[in-house]
């Protein structure tokens, strides 16, 4: 759907903030706390958390951190000016909230407060108990600081900045040090953030599902075991050669069959496909460990296969 960018509001270091309208004055679909969008921005499409409460039915917002190091998506929206007209998705949500909790812990890293910011929105409307933790590398680079400063967020918010020396720092254990079936943690960030969040928890005893995460951007590929192997069509028992270097998807579009994408990172789940035979090599970011090991899905974007053959559901 197209909307037009209403206005772009720089909140930290290299973060602005992006309020979306219809571009047509229709009503926006109604989204969820942790849902993302898809932005088609200067030949990219790159996922986004909305991080306004889903009460603000009038506008969506959008917090994007200015990467250079990033393949162009966000150097390609911060050139954006007010009053351009984007197309986006309907809002996807793959990190719900768990609305009926007793308590709910939020851990942010870096611009991974953009989807946890929407859940403290939410949570404070409904006047639910929260704490959210809120890491950044300084002060200047933490967005949302004065809404946070806010009454209703205040209370609940402790920032930790690298800045400040390692006392200043999370500490993961504490904060965590007391599991309990009514409490849910939920956890965005850099890869080996999160990696660290859930080697607190499974080290503290939380059970699994009451620990959620969500990563914004793929971690390096494995560069093992990146050779051919081959794909069979269940539906029409079609071979397809995957070459060395070649993704799954790759190899099929070049086959005339294509698999609805969207981040080709790993990251969203849009391509995700079910395998009946053969192992894959999980590559993605996307799956539980369990999903995983269950060996009956694989997202053919990113992942590739321990056996010769995978026989995908296609």
């Amino acid at each position: 759907m197209k909307v037009t960018l209403t206005r772009k509001l720089p909140v930290a270091t290299d973060i602005c903030l992006f309020e979306l309208a219809s571009a047509d004055g229709s009503p926006l679909p109604a989204f969820e706390a942790g849902a993302h969008i898809d932005v088609h921005v200067g030949g990219f499409v790159r996922q986004y958390s909305l991080c306004n409460s889903p009460a603000d039915g009038a506008v969506y917002r959008i917090g994007v951190l200015r990467d250079l190091a990033s393949r162009g998506g966000s150097i390609a929206m911060h050139a954006l000016a007010a009053g351009t007209i984007l197309e986006i998705s309907t809002p996807k949500n793959h990190f719900p909230l768990d609305e009926h909790a007793a308590h709910t812990i939020l851990i942010a890293g870096g611009i991974g407060i953009t989807p946890l910011m929407a859940m403290a929105e939410q949570l404070r409307e409904a006047g639910r108990a929260f704490e959210l933790h809120y890491c950044a590398r300084e002060p200047a680079r933490a967005a949302f600081r004065e809404r946070l400063a806010e009454r209703g967020f205040a209370e609940h918010t402790r920032f930790y900045f690298d800045s400040e020396g390692p006392e200043a720092r999370l500490d993961l254990a504490r904060v965590l040090a007391q599991p309990h079936a009514g409490t849910h943690v939920y956890v965005c960030g850099p890869a080996g953030f999160i990696d660290a969040v859930l080697g607190a928890a499974t080290n503290a005893g939380w059970p699994a599902q009451n620990v959620h995460r969500e990563y914004f951007g793929a971690a390096q590929p494995p560069t093992h075991a990146n050779g051919a192997f081959q794909v069979t069509l269940a539906s029409c028992q079609r071979v397809i050669d995957v070459p060395a270097g070649t993704t799954i998807v790759e190899a099929l579009r070049a086959g005339g069959i294509e698999v609805p994408v969207s981040c080709e990172q790993g990251v969203c789940g849009t391509c995700i496909t079910r395998v009946l035979e053969g192992v894959p090599d999980h590559r993605d970011l996307y799956l539980t460990d369990e999903e995983r090991e269950a060996n009956d899905q694989l997202l053919p974007c990113c992942s590739r296969a321990r056996t010769p053959m995978l026989v995908l559901d296609l």
